[in-house]
């Protein structure tokens, strides 16, 4: 019997087995056309953990009948390379699988880039970092890089289902009964990570006895112990989702720091960060606007730090953006100002704009009346002139209407009365 784990295993055998992926794999993107062109250049793949970097790169060795080494370069040492390299002057070529590769030091790049540069040897280096951060110039302008994106449920249910049924390489030597919702969990509990869904079915098939029948069942509860999470009712397509989405922001309007916190928990719990950074952002802009305009870019670095640690850690900067944007000040007025302007102009005739705002770059423009009598405010005292902007028909309409929260808009509201009392 097999030592290797599981997820070793189950790895893709060529790239029409990987998971997910599409945007690197699917037809006619780029790694896929390098495979059918026996066209291989040396990249760097790089993504959160789980998502299949090393596996991807045996899978596209493996689809060219390719000879590679898997190294590490954290635990290999220069010596390593060495012998990589002698082996690739053996047979003429060799391709190089470096996991850790932003963990490459300057002695062993310097090794590594003449032989990049003859292609004796095709990198493809794995990393969770971003490469623009963490590779070395010198190899990076000698790779291609790829971004591996984070697996989605219905990707690991899909793992999942194959491992179950897979005779030589899965579970199907044993006679799994795995319930929907076990594996539900087992793909949700994972959080994109296929390695730990897939460590945690092999470990609830292991370990749990036989029934009579000699059938291995494998409920809910099995699921979640062997997955070290509690099940979590929610459902990323169904109304709870949008109903907990919908309480969060609206508790956050309503400036109750406990309650948004508390619904913020629950979209954590359940993994879904797209939603938060989504929710988050819209409001900041939505809600928060201009009597607290800096809410919006500091909720935006909140949400990068976040997605760039991940869960647990990504929970902290989202609780403080959770705070500063419950105890803001509050002000639709900007947006809802646009609003006005774009139901006028879908249901109301809106007239023609201003001859004297028309373009008039171009010869010509002055014998249409373009641009004439136009007054450029930079020229008058404070930067402002008394001058028609919007169509006749429009004449008067006053679409923004400021709101006294917040010093900001305060000061804009001062601002916009006094140039409606000139006009």
């Amino acid at each position: 019997m097999s030592r290797q784990p599981l997820a070793l295993k189950m790895r893709p055998k060529n790239i029409d087995e990987v998971i997910g992926q599409t945007h690197i794999v699917g037809n006619g993107k780029m790694i896929r056309r390098m495979v059918e062109a026996n066209q291989l250049h040396s990249m760097i793949l790089f993504g959160p953990p789980g998502t299949g970097k090393t596996s991807l790169a045996i899978a596209i060795a493996n689809s060219l009948n390719l000879r590679y080494k898997l190294l590490n370069a954290v635990v290999d040492k220069k010596k390593d390379l060495e012998i990589a390299v002698e082996e690739a002057k053996m047979s003429g070529h060799l391709m190089v699988i470096l996991d850790e590769v932003h963990r490459l030091d300057k002695a062993k790049q310097d090794f590594l880039l003449p032989h990049l540069e003859t292609n004796l040897i095709t990198l493809i280096g794995c990393t969770t970092s971003n490469p623009y951060h963490s590779i070395n110039p010198a190899i990076r302008s000698r790779t291609h890089l790829f971004e591996l994106h984070k697996l989605n449920e219905d990707h690991i249910e899909e793992a999942i289902e194959r491992a179950i049924s897979d005779q030589e390489n899965g579970l199907g030597h044993l006679d799994l009964d795995v319930s929907t919702d076990a594996k539900e969990h087992f793909a949700n509990a994972a959080g994109g990570d296929l390695r730990a869904a897939l460590n945690g079915l092999e470990l609830a098939a292991l370990s749990t006895p036989k029934a009579k029948d000699n059938q291995i069942i494998i409920n809910l509860d099995i699921a979640e112990a062997c997955m070290q999470k509690k099940s979590f009712s929610h459902d990323k397509n169904g109304d709870a989702h949008y109903d907990v989405l919908s309480a969060f922001q609206k508790s956050i309007r309503g400036s109750d720091v406990n309650a948004a916190l508390h619904y913020l928990a629950r979209l954590i719990e359940a993994g879904d960060l797209d939603s938060i950074a989504r929710r988050l952002i819209v409001i900041a802009y939505e809600d928060i606007g201009l009597a607290n305009p800096q809410a919006g870019p500091r909720a935006l670095a909140a949400i990068q730090a976040a997605e760039r640690i991940g869960f647990p850690e990504a929970r902290i900067p989202l609780s403080v953006s959770i705070v500063e944007l419950c105890l803001s000040p509050k002000s639709n007025s900007a947006y809802k100002a646009l609003d006005d302007a774009l139901y006028d102009i879908q249901h109301e005739n809106i007239g023609d704009i201003p001859a004297h705002l028309k373009d008039s770059h171009y010869k010509g423009a002055k014998n249409l009346g373009r641009g004439i009598d136009y007054k450029y405010p930079h020229n008058f005292e404070n930067g402002w002139v008394k001058q028609q902007y919007l169509p006749d028909k429009l004449l008067h309409k006053q679409y923004y209407h400021p709101k006294d929260t917040g010093k900001f808009e305060r000061s804009l509201k001062q601002v916009y009365e006094n140039i409606f009392k000139k006009v």
